[in-house]
């Protein structure tokens, strides 16, 4: 989703720096996109480490100048209920999916804050609009992901720093390998990264603060809305409840 996303930006004409853990697939991704005229560069780094990310942060703008937008989309996830989760599994979800989000917004926001310009994007999920059984780590840190975003957008904007947008993304399930054996709920078809890139760059450029798709996402908060049993029976009526039949993969 990160590279659909940075190739996406990459035709707005945007110069584009990769991280990832793994330092060589960074650079591989970004030699595709100069094989095809684009800027970019990849870098290995550890964004769970807020010492690594200052430290890269200072060498981006150094190579490339200032970073106008950040795209926070790390994420991992450990199959199985809550009460089966190592604490390995829950501190790495909340340090993946969450902190590194927080360490990246701290050492990019406040240049954009000081220019007054600039755009974040937060990967949710449709798991941060409502609960998800069978990845309740994983649901709890998109929630804090949600929170997270529109309280430092409200920051920023009582901060007087209107110039700096905010675009959180919400999607069901995205077909990048990252939940095999899953059945998505009923008319909530596997996204497909390439189009959902869009759509979110679609979002930067109109300064919409939510994408929420496909469309049965939208209507998450009309379904929160209702008495508890009528929730829960839409939940099992669509197999939401359901949806997660295997073990995943543990990375996006």
């Amino acid at each position: 989703m990160g590279y659909a996303t940075a190739l996406a930006l990459a035709r707005e004409g945007m110069k584009v720096a990769l991280w990832d853990l793994n330092g060589k697939r960074a650079e591989e991704r970004a030699a595709a996109l100069r094989a095809n005229g684009f800027t970019a560069k990849g870098w290995g780094l550890d964004v769970t480490d807020p010492t690594a990310v200052r430290a890269g942060a200072i060498q981006v703008e150094r190579e490339f100048g200032r970073v106008d937008l950040l795209d926070n989309n790390a994420g991992v996830h450990a199959p199985g209920d809550f009460l089966q989760s190592t604490d390995e599994e829950i501190k790495r979800q909340i340090d993946v999916n969450l902190n590194s989000y927080m360490w990246c917004a701290k050492a990019f926001v406040p240049g954009m804050i000081a220019r007054d310009s600039g755009h974040v994007i937060m990967i949710a999920s449709a798991a941060g609009l409502l609960g998800v059984p069978g990845m309740t780590v994983y649901s709890a840190t998109k929630h804090a992901v949600v929170g997270f975003a529109e309280s430092l957008r409200m920051e920023l904007r009582r901060g007087g720093a209107t110039g700096v947008g905010m675009t959180i993304v919400c999607p069901s399930f995205i077909d990048t390998g990252m939940f095999p054996n899953t059945i998505p709920p009923l008319f909530t078809p596997w996204l497909k990264p390439e189009a959902l890139a869009e759509k979110i760059v679609a979002a930067v450029k109109a300064d919409r603060l939510y994408v929420r798709e496909p469309a049965m996402v939208k209507l998450i908060p009309l379904v929160k809305a209702m008495p508890r049993l009528v929730g829960d029976a839409l939940c099992s009526l669509t197999g939401m409840d359901r949806s997660l039949q295997g073990p995943p993969s543990k990375n996006h």
